[in-house]
């Protein structure tokens, strides 16, 4: 069955900002107290979606979410209008009015879990909602992301869930912890669901929380309803989490048959090897391992770069693409293990190096900024229209950007009333020109 892998990206929201909260997230910590650039962060990530639609590849998008999270600043005890909200949030409880302006919903790796239809008991496509609980920021997410995908994917060939029911460390990060190997798109395939610690074990093993849970994964697993013989858990390096490497798509990436991964990512390499060779042989086709070794190319090295932060392509003649940001390129162990990969027998026959540098700055490279979903012909037919992209949509959403984002952004203008009404006023429109009516909840009040 023809089948095609169309990547959502997450469109950068009009409160991108430095707040310096994901605490295990080199980048992000680094860049605490920064002024950012909201229009350049999301012109940036138009571009990569354009290259994108350049080379042949399908292309879509997901709306950023309302910033700053008002029902939240009213839990937390705050009154009066929504501009009087955010004034006083601003004033009394700056930490807390940054974690709810975070505009972290543009790592749409982050959204949710995917199965294609191919592979789920049901023939549906299925996709969870990641519930994000080891980062209070990140938690707000899940009930806007699950509306937004039920809305992308409505219809009796889609099942989309709920989040995982977060709480302690039952954390589920989605697809960033979450790989699929397959002889094609379109065949069945071998999901490998990444985690850093059981939900119950008394103690972390890392210095640095480990935010996937394996009942978590297992629980994704089930709601897709995935044949035993093509699930697979794999526990992530406790040393890769440590250095840095927040989720699993810091140090690999799968793409077809194909695994690109760095020699530490996994607290059990050989044995991983092993289960992922015997399960694919069982679905027909021979895994590639292409292995990145310590000694070429250090952790530090990797989570730097962001070379496994990457996008991983099947371009039409077959061969593949590695699309990754230009700190990739400046970073000299990177740039020679690409131009080795290049020019080897293996089967990346192209890098492309793209700036990116606003999301790389709080820890997103090109693999956070996207969310992969397999679609089959009749599947992208039924979906809805608005999320997808072509040339002439991305030249009126890049006019959009550039008339509505600032060009400097830091944590003291969270709290101007302006900015959020700003804010909304461009959202308003983006849902308009979208088509999906009333998705947000300002939208939807009385």
């Amino acid at each position: 069955m023809t089948a095609y892998e169309v990547n959502f990206d997450g469109l950068v929201g009009l409160t991108h900002n430095y707040g310096g909260l994901s605490l295990g997230n080199i980048a992000s910590m680094n860049s605490q107290e920064s002024a950012s650039n909201p229009r350049e962060a999301a012109l940036q990530g138009i571009a990569k979606m354009r290259t994108m639609i350049d080379r042949g590849f399908k292309q879509g998008f997901l709306p950023p979410h309302d910033r700053p999270h008002l029902p939240t600043l009213r839990q937390f005890g705050f009154t009066g209008s929504d501009a009087e909200v955010v004034e006083a949030a601003g004033k009394r409880a700056p930490m807390l009015l940054r974690n709810c302006s975070s505009a972290s919903a543009m790592w749409t790796a982050n959204a949710g879990t995917i199965a294609p239809s191919a592979d789920s008991g049901d023939g549906r496509m299925h996709a969870t909602a990641a519930n994000l609980g080891a980062m209070f920021h990140r938690s707000l997410e899940h009930p806007f992301t699950a509306r937004t995908l039920e809305t992308a994917f409505a219809g009796d060939h889609f099942a989309v869930h709920a989040a995982v029911p977060p709480g302690g460390a039952m954390g589920d990060e989605g697809a960033a912890n979450h790989g699929r190997l397959c002889a094609d798109h379109g065949s069945q395939g071998l999901h490998l669901y990444v985690y850093g610690r059981s939900a119950f074990d008394k103690e972390s093993p890392t210095q640095f929380p480990a935010r996937q849970a394996l009942e978590a994964s297992r629980a994704i697993a089930d709601q897709h309803q995935i044949p035993e013989e093509q699930r697979l858990f794999i526990e992530q390096s406790p040393e890769a989490i440590d250095a840095g490497a927040f989720h699993n798509d810091v140090v690999s990436v799968a793409n077809g048959p194909a695994l690109l991964y760095h020699e530490k990512a996994f607290a059990d390499l050989e044995g991983t090897k092993n289960a992922i060779t015997a399960k694919a042989a069982a679905l027909g086709f021979e895994p590639i391992f292409i292995e990145v070794a310590d000694a070429d190319v250090s952790l530090a090295d990797a989570i730097q770069s962001y070379l496994f932060n990457s996008q991983l392509l099947t371009q039409a003649d077959g061969s593949m693409l590695l699309l990754l940001p230009v700190e990739a390129q400046e970073n000299e162990r990177t740039r020679l293990w690409c131009k080795a990969a290049v020019a080897g027998n293996g089967p990346i026959t192209e890098t492309l190096f793209m700036d990116l540098r606003q999301s790389m700055r709080n820890g997103g490279g090109p693999a956070c900024l996207r969310l992969r979903v397999v679609l089959t012909e009749a599947e992208l037919a039924a979906m809805h229209q608005g999320f997808l992209l072509d040339h002439a949509k991305l030249d009126e959403l890049q006019v959009w950007v550039e008339r509505h984002y600032r060009d400097r952004l830091t944590a003291a203008d969270l709290g101007d009333p302006a900015l959020l009404q700003a804010n909304r006023v461009a959202l308003d429109e983006l849902t308009q020109w979208m088509g999906v009516g009333s998705l947000y909840d300002f939208q939807r009040a009385d």
